[in-house]
């Protein structure tokens, strides 16, 4: 169905819709935030009685002019609507995030009902439209206040700290741990097998056997080990796959360089590698861990040594 097709009750009925859909939005943006970012969640509920007076104010109107029944017509049913984002998208939303595309809703609902009161001939109903479109305009206004006094009272700030230990949670820690075992557990079997060997061919298959299956390991044992309701670590199979990734990707990193077909090649670049994931590791635990970066440095450069120096002993041996 086109937009120039529509008739002025069904163009109505679409704005009733249309403000039911984003009301529930908001509220479920303000359902999803509320726990770690209460001030973002005030500001969506308030958004969502906005949304409801507006949708009250509609069917009034349609019923003054053209009956109690209200055809339902919805935005994907007119084509040139953006299509809103399922509910379960506002589980991971972060709060700047959902402020983001809270103000692109209101641009387009603003542009509709502007677009809506030139269909028109009833003057009533034009001028409803006219009122909701300086209203939805209003409204990027009013958000943008209420985020103003927000950051001004401190509450926003809060927030962001907020967000920034639930990233560390959720993300960092599980890839840090993925990515120091998979750097370092790897090193004796990989490094064990190239001096056992001096096969390239053979060392890189030990290497990639033991990334993929530590990989493995490590995400389910991530999983398996929180379902993050108490911890506030989110959903364990999200951490899983971090973890696993990271693992694997620590792994393969040294192990990538021994496709090189001379093995004293092969092996210099691999511990060049060695020597940039370690010191990766070092900088992620300053940065996000507040470990020093003297004793991160220790801490890691001295396990991976140990491990690199078992897998020599024993290759060699």
């Amino acid at each position: 169905m086109q937009f120039h097709d529509l008739n002025e009750a069904q163009i109505l009925a679409l704005a009733i819709t249309a403000e039911e859909e984003d009301s529930r939005i908001y509220r479920d943006f303000a359902e999803s935030l509320r726990k770690d970012f209460p001030a973002t969640a005030d500001l969506f509920t308030k958004m969502a009685g906005e949304e409801d007076g507006h949708r009250h104010r509609l069917i009034e109107s349609y019923r003054q002019r053209f009956g109690e029944h209200i055809p339902l017509i919805r935005r994907q049913d007119v084509k040139g609507f953006v299509v809103r984002r399922p509910s379960w998208f506002t589980r991971s939303l972060r709060p700047e995030n959902a402020r983001g595309e809270a103000a692109l809703m209101e641009i387009e609902s603003r542009r509709f009902y502007e677009a809506a009161a030139q269909r028109t001939n009833d003057a009533g109903i034009r001028q409803l439209l006219d009122d909701l479109a300086q209203e939805e305009q209003r409204h990027e206004e009013v958000a943008g206040e209420i985020t103003g006094a927000q950051e001004a009272s401190g509450a926003l700030g809060h927030e962001r700290e907020v967000a920034r230990r639930l990233f560390v949670l959720r993300f960092v820690q599980p890839g840090l741990a993925g990515l120091m075992d998979g750097s370092v557990s790897t090193l004796a079997p990989l490094f064990a097998a190239a001096f056992a060997t001096g096969s390239t061919a053979a060392t890189f298959k030990v290497g990639l056997a033991a990334s993929v299956g530590a990989g493995i390991s490590m995400g389910f044992a991530e999983a398996l080990s929180d379902d993050g309701k108490l911890s506030g670590r989110g959903a364990p199979w999200l951490r899983g796959a971090v973890c696993g990734l990271m693992t694997a990707l620590g792994g393969l990193g040294h192990t990538m360089p021994y496709l090189i077909r001379d093995f004293h090649s092969a092996t210099s670049v691999a511990l060049i590698v060695v020597a940039v994931e370690l010191a990766v590791i070092s900088w992620i635990r300053k940065r996000y861990m507040d470990t020093p970066l003297l004793s991160a440095v220790f801490q890691v450069v001295v396990g991976g040594v140990l491990v690199f120096l078992a897998g020599w002993l024993i290759g060699s041996g």
